[in-house]
């Protein structure tokens, strides 16, 4: 029967995190059946049993990251028939042999009123010696039961109070052990100190993982050069509401900033490579992708032959790849073969900053706010929308005129964005 590998679902994952056994040792599973549930650095994905069998092994716990490949359990032939797996039940012998530690509780003679405030006070009446008649509990003896409170200055009890601290926590220094102000204040500070250390360290998740192992490498090997522009939005606003009327709709801008950037990377390919030691290798495809914000971190689904696509379908192809993206349900072939970057913060009420190139591409756009600005247009005064871009590339395999150029043009696809509809891309 076969091993259970962790798989490899693209060029780039080298490892995954199982998460979650759905299954116990000893269970029967079918196949087809989901079996363990495994998080890569970019989605979190079903592990289905490829046979029928007996789970005879678990090797790697929940929580645990290991390599591709790596066996993290084993499926055995089932003994008999195909029925779910049990232990044997404890045979009437065994059942016979009851410790002696574990006889029946002693009859528990007590007042009503006892009674009752036991279960006020959360006493085990099992553990109250009574000091009536044959050993009858009464309200003095169940309060002789609760714990004595540890001695303390009257000051020390309220600061005790007011911290709701449970002053038996708390190791007196004053005579026979009381407890002073100053032992109160040591005995926050200690917690303060504890509660800071425990919160120091959040084990990075794969995906924070991962970036982190990207950015340092792209941080170490690139070149970077950030480029910043301004576009008047005016026209883009408008565009996106008459689209957004006729679709029924709305329009994101993600979809026809990416319209723009396709088109514009179609007319600079240098932006559109992959950087190699031996040369740029301009590729054939333009497929972009977009930074999305995650509760489990940065995820980057791609939009490929984005050039070849109109709007509308961009749009439409966007929400879903985003949607996927919140949910962890990317598939690997839509995390893989981005040649282009786009990163807007505009959400934030970001204007300029400078995006990270995602190696091997050589490029990335960032994108700001669109913000309403006094300035001249057309010979006057007037307020207009503005968008901020910024442009990053690798100086290794761009030059600063080029990557000009192209911000050039696609800051004037974005003032004119009815030319991206003029024309089959």
């Amino acid at each position: 029967m076969p091993d259970l590998l962790m798989p490899k679902l693209g060029l780039t994952m080298t490892e995954a995190t199982l998460t979650e056994w759905l299954k116990k040792e000893g269970e029967y599973v079918r196949e087809g059946e989901p079996l363990f549930v495994f998080e890569t650095d970019k989605s979190t994905l079903e592990f289905e049993a490829p046979a029928s069998g007996i789970l005879t092994r678990i090797l790697v716990k929940a929580g645990e990251t290991v390599p591709v490949y790596t066996v993290v359990g084993v499926i055995g032939e089932p003994s008999g028939h195909n029925t779910p797996f049990s232990a044997p039940g404890p045979s009437a012998h065994a059942a016979a042999q009851v410790p002696a530690s574990l006889e029946a509780p002693r009859r528990i003679r007590a007042t009503p009123r006892a009674k009752r405030l036991a279960r006020e006070l959360g006493v085990d009446l099992q553990a109250v010696k009574g000091s009536g008649e044959f050993g009858r509990i009464h309200e003095a003896d169940v309060r002789a039961a609760l714990p004595k409170a540890p001695a303390a200055t009257p000051l020390a009890r309220r600061m005790a109070q007011a911290h709701a601290l449970d002053l038996s926590a708390v190791q007196g220094s004053g005579r026979d052990g009381k407890i002073r102000r100053a032992d109160i204040e040591a005995h926050l500070m200690a917690q303060a100190a504890e509660a800071a250390e425990a919160a120091d360290l959040a084990p990075f998740t794969p995906i924070r993982a991962l970036t982190a192992r990207r950015m340092a490498q792209s941080a170490a090997e690139v070149a970077p050069v950030t480029l910043a522009t301004e576009a008047d939005a005016f026209n883009l606003v408008a565009a996106r509401e008459q689209l957004s009327a006729l679709m029924g709709e709305k329009l994101s801008y993600n979809a026809l900033l990416m319209a723009a950037t396709a088109r514009a990377l179609r007319e600079f390919p240098d932006l559109n490579a992959t950087f190699t030691p031996n040369g740029l290798r301009h590729n054939a495809a333009i497929n972009i992708g977009l930074a999305v914000d995650t509760e489990r971190g940065l995820i980057v689904p791609v939009l490929h032959q984005a050039d070849k696509r109109a709007v509308d379908d961009i749009h439409q192809a966007l929400k879903g790849l985003i949607e996927r993206a919140q949910l962890g349900k990317n598939t690997p072939a839509e995390l893989e073969g981005g040649t282009f970057t786009i990163t807007n913060l505009g959400a934030f009420e970001i204007d300029l900053f400078t995006p990270i190139v995602v190696l091997p591409q050589v490029a990335i756009l960032g994108v700001g706010r669109i913000v309403e600005r006094v300035v001249q247009h057309q010979g006057q005064i007037a307020i207009r929308p503005r968008l901020s871009l910024s442009l990053t590339f690798d100086h290794r395999a761009v030059d600063g005129a080029p990557a000009a150029r192209f911000l050039k043009r696609l800051k004037g696809l974005i003032e004119q964005p009815l030319s991206l509809l003029l024309s089959k891309p």
